[in-house]
C-alpha cells in the first residue's frame, strides 16, 4: 500500500530556490500548492510537474490569498493536513538597493511586510491544519547577521525572520521550525542585487536544494542553518 503524500505549502515558487525545492518534492511524490505574484509565469513553470502540484498565483501580502493557499493545500490533502510550509517569497526593496539614510521609511514596511509579518501571517492561518510534527522553512540569509552596505532593510527583515522563527519553535515545541540560509545563489533576485555584475560564479538554486530537503525529511531540532550544515 502506498504512503499517504505529504502536502506542503511553498511560495515565490515560480522560479529560483522556491520552484526548485517545488520541483524535488514532487519528484519525490508530494502534494505541492505553490504560490507567486506573476501568474503566467508560475503556471508556464509548474505545467510540466503534473496534477500533483497545484498553482494559486496571488500577492503573500494579500490576507485573501493566504487563505486561498491554506484552502488549496487542506483540499489536495488526502486527510486536510498540511505537514511544510516554506516561507521563500521575499523581496529586496527599492532598486538600486539604498543606504539606510536614503531608505524611505515606507520601503523598509513593505520589506518588512513580505520578509516577516507575511510569512508569520500564513503560517497563523495554516496552524490549525499542521501536523502535530510540521516542518515550517522560513527562508533567510547571512544578510540578516552580517553587516553590508546596503542591505539595511533587507538584513533588518532576514534579522527579524531569524528571530521569529527561534520564539516560534519554543512556542511551538512539537513543530521543527527552521530558519534557513542557502547561501549565494544565481537567481534573478541576486542578480537585482547586483546590477551590471556578472553572478555566473554563483552556484544554481538546485545546489541547495540538497540541504533543506535534509532538514525536512531529517529529526534537527529547530534552529538557524545553512545549507552547508545539513547538506
Amino acid at each position: 500500500m502506498n504512503a499517504t503524500p505529504h502536502t506542503a505549502i511553498v511560495t515565490g515558487g515560480s522560479e529560483g530556490l522556491g520552484l526548485a525545492l517545488t520541483v524535488a518534492l514532487a519528484e519525490r511524490g508530494w502534494n505541492v500548492v505553490v504560490d507567486a505574484r506573476h501568474s503566467q509565469l508560475l503556471i508556464e513553470a509548474v505545467a510540466p510537474l503534473g496534477p500533483s502540484v497545484v498553482a494559486v498565483p496571488g500577492d503573500i501580502n494579500d490576507p485573501t490569498h493566504r487563505l486561498a493557499l491554506v484552502a488549496s493545500a487542506t483540499g489536495v490533502s488526502d486527510d486536510g493536513r498540511i505537514d511544510l510550509i516554506i516561507n521563500n517569497a521575499s523581496t529586496l526593496g527599492p532598486l538600486p538597493m539604498p543606504a539606510l539614510l536614503q531608505l524611505p521609511p515606507t520601503d523598509l514596511v513593505g520589506v518588512l511586510t513580505t520578509n516577516v509579518v507575511s510569512p508569520l501571517a500564513l503560517i497563523q492561518v495554516a496552524a490549525s491544519h499542521l501536523t502535530v510534527d510540521g516542518c515550517i522553512i522560513n527562508i533567510t540569509s547571512d544578510a540578516g547577521v552580517a553587516a553590508y552596505e546596503g542591505w539595511g532593510g533587507y538584513g533588518t527583515s532576514k534579522s527579524a525572520l531569524d528571530q521569529l522563527s527561534r520564539i516560534l519553535a519554543v512556542e511551538q515545541p512539537t513543530w521543527r521550525v527552521y530558519a534557513v540560509d542557502p547561501g549565494d545563489m544565481r537567481t534573478a533576485m541576486h542578480q537585482d542585487a547586483f546590477p551590471g555584475q556578472d553572478i555566473s560564479d554563483r552556484p544554481l538554486p538546485q545546489h541547495s536544494v540538497a540541504g533543506i530537503l535534509a532538514l525536512i525529511n531529517g529529526s534537527q531540532p529547530s534552529g538557524r542553518y545553512s545549507v552547508a550544515q545539513v547538506r
